[in-house]
């Protein structure tokens, strides 16, 4: 475990106990912990799985089809 001393903002303090008593933490470094778990899983890209990159490569090889507009699109499919 690494130990580092930060100054933080007043708002962030604020946070840290907030997220602290919402998950009943024993101290502001656990809060932390959360927070960062939960940036990477929301905001850092994902690992994608094996089988939907397969799926997603597949989709690239398809052929696209040229609509236009909405009308056209319409048309193609058959309603009025």
């Amino acid at each position: 475990m690494v130990q580092a001393i930060i100054d933080i903002q007043e708002d962030t303090n604020r946070i840290l106990n907030i997220v602290k008593a919402m998950h009943g933490l024993k101290d502001k470094s656990e809060a932390i912990d959360i927070m960062a778990r939960e940036y990477k899983e929301s905001i850092l890209e994902p690992e994608l799985r094996p089988e939907y990159v397969a799926k997603l490569k597949r989709i690239m090889k398809e052929k696209s089809i040229r609509v236009g507009n909405v009308d056209d699109l319409r048309k193609m499919i058959g309603e009025k």
